[in-house]
């Protein structure tokens, strides 16, 4: 299920990053890592039976995420975790300001946004 459409990023969101050629793919690629990261309880819980908040949260995220996708594609797409040239290094995966969960790269700040929601719990029975 994809928690934004194109109407909304252009709109609502004022995004411009993304194409009408090209929002729908990223989107929808967002909101599965979205849901990922949420343990599946977006899906589960039925986006549309969730609170403002956590509806609102969720589709930054999405929309934000879309964008991260598209700007670093060649990057996120690579199978290698680091590189050396000349004595500069550059390393893929966990950093400060990036979680990786599950083969998911997100930006370290719109997972925090997902924290808030409390739909990240690794526990069972509680959703918020």
């Amino acid at each position: 299920m994809q928690y934004v459409d194109k109407a909304y990023y252009k709109n609502t969101y004022k995004g411009i990053i993304l194409t009408d050629d090209n929002a729908d793919r990223y989107l929808s690629i967002a909101s599965r890592h979205a849901n990922t990261i949420c343990r599946g309880r977006v899906e589960g819980t039925g986006f549309n039976n969730l609170s403002s908040f956590r509806k609102s949260s969720i589709q930054e995220v999405v929309c934000r995420q879309a964008e991260f996708l598209y700007q670093n594609e060649s990057m996120l797409e690579t199978y290698l975790s680091s590189y050396a040239i000349n004595g500069v290094t550059m390393q893929f995966g966990q950093s400060w300001n990036l979680h990786t969960e599950g083969g998911i790269a997100m930006p370290e700040e719109l997972y925090q946004i997902l924290l808030r929601t409390g739909l990240c719990y690794r526990g069972f029975g509680y959703y918020g």
